[in-house]
């Protein structure tokens, strides 16, 4: 079913391009297993890993069948109520030299960009919504209030994580090349840092995400061309005046008039902070924690469409919670089922998790999840362990 925005005329409709879907896997084998299969799956049979693959198709073409108006109404509803938010805590922030206007400004200002980051940028990125065929929520016209150009995002995500998730060798994810967070990483006296290095992103996330999208380790080895880094350089300049314009230049100008412009910098500086810590957090929780596998180059090798989707659920990790939890996650919470069907609406995850679960017991493989404090302890107690040399003990 194709939703068109109701506020938009015929000739008010932009042309949105149509091209190859960025959420889907690249070119797999029609039949057969890859060289290795990963040890938690290896006691499934080619034909058991290909019933699964159809099993799955069948869950995802399920909920494209269903996609419609109520979730139109619902990507609408909550773009809307970011953008409140952000309105409200710019204002509130613009006489914030009261305390109670600083702690109320910087609190709606942080929940909208977490919102506005997660549930709406991630997802309209991954192409959930384009679909609606709406010019102003769709992929390849949507600019997310994070540092990294969303062009830069969804090569680094989209083409590459997605396609190879947490194959060392292959997914710069695993670590994003600062890390060491397998055993099969060579150990260096660098790594003693771990901890640290780890503690710094943190609030720093959005920065060290678009350094990552630069590819840099590429353009050293002569994998990506001068060219193409100029390039990008250039659309991440761009991107950082453009944010440094709004929230540290812009707010704290207009504030100035209350005498509030030190209180209102302090107040995006934060609600940034904030905002970075929270999607660390949750993307590190999604793919680091006990329980989540990682992959050798030959266990992809001759992978076919149910091995990708095997080495989907066992590689990622989920997050038990409320509603209101997995709506500030974006439904990353979700992440194993996210990792299936990136361009399924998030809204749809939680209907698709049981489903997914039941048949990880069914053919007998790990659907690892818990709550959010035992996640990020997890995640934490590795990044800990592999600072050390030598391999880290299994949980």
């Amino acid at each position: 079913m194709s939703v068109v925005s109701e506020d938009k005329t015929v000739s008010e409709r932009k042309t949105i391009p149509v091209g190859a879907s960025r959420t889907r896997p690249g070119a797999l084998a029609d039949s057969g297993s890859p060289s290795v299969r990963p040890p938690t799956a290896a006691h499934l049979s080619d034909e058991q890993v290909a019933e699964l693959g159809r099993e799955l198709d069948a869950i995802r073409d399920d909920i494209l069948a269903k996609r419609g108006a109520s979730d139109a109404a619902y990507i609408r509803r909550l773009i809307k109520i970011q953008r409140g938010l952000e309105i409200s805590g710019r204002a509130a922030l613009l006489v914030s030299k009261n305390k109670a206007a600083w702690v109320t400004g910087t609190t709606l200002l942080s929940l909208a960009k977490i919102l506005e980051n997660m549930e709406i940028g991630h997802n309209v990125l991954h192409g959930q919504w384009d679909w609606m065929r709406d010019p102003d929520i769709h992929s390849t016209t949507w600019e997310w209030d994070f540092v990294t150009p969303s062009r830069s995002w969804q090569h680094t995500h989209n083409d590459l994580h997605h396609r190879w998730t947490n194959v060392v060798g292959k997914d710069n994810d695993v670590g994003y090349n600062l890390l060491r967070m397998d055993e099969s990483q060579p150990w260096v006296p660098m790594n003693l840092g771990n901890p640290v290095y780890n503690a710094i992103l943190a609030p720093l996330f959005e920065w060290g995400i678009a350094i990552y999208d630069l590819e840099l380790t590429e353009f050293k080895e002569g994998k990506k061309s001068k060219e193409a880094l100029l390039k990008d350089l250039k659309a991440l300049g761009k991107k950082v005046v453009t944010q440094f314009t709004k929230d540290y230049a812009a707010t704290p100008a207009v504030a100035m008039l209350t005498g509030s412009g030190k209180q209102a910098l302090y107040g995006t500086l934060t609600a940034n902070a904030v905002r970075n810590v929270w999607a660390h957090a949750v993307i590190f929780c999604g793919h680091f924690p006990e329980g989540t596998d990682t992959f050798s180059e030959e266990m992809v090798e001759g992978e076919t469409r149910g091995d990708w989707y095997v080495r989907q659920m066992i590689g990622s990790a989920n997050i038990s919670g409320s509603k209101f939890m997995h709506l500030m996650t974006g439904n990353l919470s979700h992440q194993i089922e996210h990792h299936l069907f990136p361009d399924l609406p998030s809204n749809r995850y939680a209907e698709v998790a049981p489903l997914v679960r039941e048949i990880c017991q069914r053919y007998g493989l790990k659907y690892t999840t818990g709550p959010l404090l035992k996640q990020v302890g997890s995640t934490w107690g590795k990044i800990f362990r592999l600072a050390l040399p030598g391999k880290a003990a299994k949980a």
